[in-house]
């Protein structure tokens, strides 16, 4: 017999999609679901269009009566679990069949807490842009090192939350969401915190139509592509790092007493090397524990633009040219 899953769709505004999404979960082969429904207080027709299946009775809709924002709105309806597993669903993608019944498959088969997977990302017509979100953002490299560690969702986010299934015992560690910082979603938060606890899975096969359009909350855009300087790179890449950290130190007592230390001397150093325009000579140990188990590569690259940014910049206009001849930027 099948588990009860619930699943867990906030909205807001999202009358274009919105119907497509949730007749594509109704429709999954794996039938025992609850679909639960937060919409964030829409302004256009998405309450109507919900208000269309009220009487469906695996449907349970909640009308937030001020908007709470898309992450207040997951803690919401993170709270409303009761079965013993969830998922989490946004308004404009498109799941297909088998999505459910795999990613259950999957978290049995390999006894884990927590699987994710891989999406195809298309256009509002759902005509392909990336055949694979994994190896356009470059995470399943990282993903194929860490998937048995609980450093696959530390440095960076890995787990893109509309592919989730997990166990609801985790709920209680995760909340409260982190709300402060941009740079920690919902979903990298659960990434982490299961994996810090517990076992992650990966599905490298693709079971969701990831809808781009212009108005998604969370998507594909890779902002430091657009920079033509070094300096708006580095000032980026420590900003996120600062809002990444700052994130943990802040929630120091969800994690293991040696990620504490990391945490602290994290966060330490990069408001350190925030204030180093041209070099800095100080706590490379704390960068060398942070990233020594990447690649060569992105080892250096990174050194450099937080160590040695005096350097950087001219092997940055270097390679920002040949890109430019390229047409690739």
């Amino acid at each position: 017999m099948e588990e009860k899953i619930d699943v867990l769709l906030a909205t807001y505004n999202g009358e274009r999609y919105v119907k497509e999404q949730v007749e594509s979960i109704l429709n999954q082969s794996y039938k025992n679901i609850h679909l639960i429904i937060s919409d964030d207080n829409s302004t256009d027709n998405t309450r109507k269009i919900l208000k269309q299946y009220e009487k469906n009775e695996r449907i349970s809709i909640y009308f937030q009566k001020e908007n709470l924002g898309y992450i207040k709105n997951f803690e919401f309806l993170l709270k409303q679990v009761q079965s013993n597993y969830y998922m989490l669903s946004d308004q404009d993608d498109v799941w297909l069949p088998k999505k459910i019944e795999k990613s259950m498959e999957t978290l049995k088969k390999q006894n884990a807490d927590l699987v994710f997977g891989d999406l195809e990302v298309v256009d509002e017509n759902l005509n392909t842009i990336y055949a694979s979100f994994g190896d356009f953002m470059k995470l399943n490299r990282k993903i194929k090192k860490y998937i048995n560690s609980d450093k696959i969702n530390y440095l960076y986010n890995c787990v893109t939350g509309c592919t989730l299934l997990s166990k609801k015992e985790y709920i209680k560690d995760i909340l409260p969401l982190p709300h402060n910082s941009k740079y920690v979603p919902h979903d990298y938060w659960i990434g982490l915190i299961v994996s810090l606890k517990g076992k992650l899975a990966y599905m490298p096969e693709k079971y969701i139509k990831y809808r781009q359009h212009g108005d998604n909350e969370i998507g594909t855009d890779k902002i430091s592509h657009k920079f033509k300087k070094l300096d708006q790179v580095r000032e980026l890449f420590i900003n996120v790092k600062l809002g990444v950290f700052g994130t943990y130190v802040e929630n120091n007592n969800k994690f293991p007493k040696d990620f504490q230390k990391l945490n602290t001397e994290a966060f330490e150093y990069f408001k350190m090397v925030q204030t180093k325009k041209n070099f800095n000579f100080k706590k490379w140990n704390i960068f060398h524990k942070l990233y020594k188990t990447e690649t060569f590569s992105y080892y250096i690259e990174n050194f450099i633009i937080m160590n040695l940014p005096f350097i950087g910049r001219a092997l940055f206009n270097v390679r920002y040219a040949i890109l430019k001849l390229m047409k690739k930027r």
